[in-house]
């Protein structure tokens, strides 16, 4: 088992998540962040600390799509560590439908 990061952190992208994980494996894109699910360590620390809600264990059914994004962009996008800024927009964006389709950025964040 892993925790993946879902649809709802797409331009949410809070951060509290990052400083509780003790693997530092959380990886920035431009509008949400990643878990690396090879160097998750499955303590579910981090579940709690997400205020959008858009971090799930790997074996609820139906997050294969996310596993799978997870791990594509934990190998492109920037290590975090460190607790950022949320987007200005941010909980407005929260709740938020679809924004996978409609939202979603291949591009990097800036990481630590």
């Amino acid at each position: 088992m892993t925790y993946v990061v879902t649809d709802n952190c797409i331009r949410c992208k809070f951060m509290d998540c990052v400083e509780v994980c003790p693997v530092d494996c959380f990886y920035e894109g431009e509008n949400m962040l990643v878990i690396n699910p090879s160097e998750c360590i499955d303590c579910g620390v981090c579940e709690p600390e997400c205020p959008a809600e858009a971090i799930l264990p790997d074996t609820e059914n139906g997050l294969e799509k996310w596993l799978e994004l997870n791990t594509k962009y934990s190998a492109e996008w920037p290590n975090i560590t460190v607790k950022g800024d949320a987007p200005a927009d941010a909980e407005a964006m929260n709740g938020v439908e679809n924004k996978l389709d409609q939202f979603f950025s291949t591009e990097p964040g800036k990481g630590d």
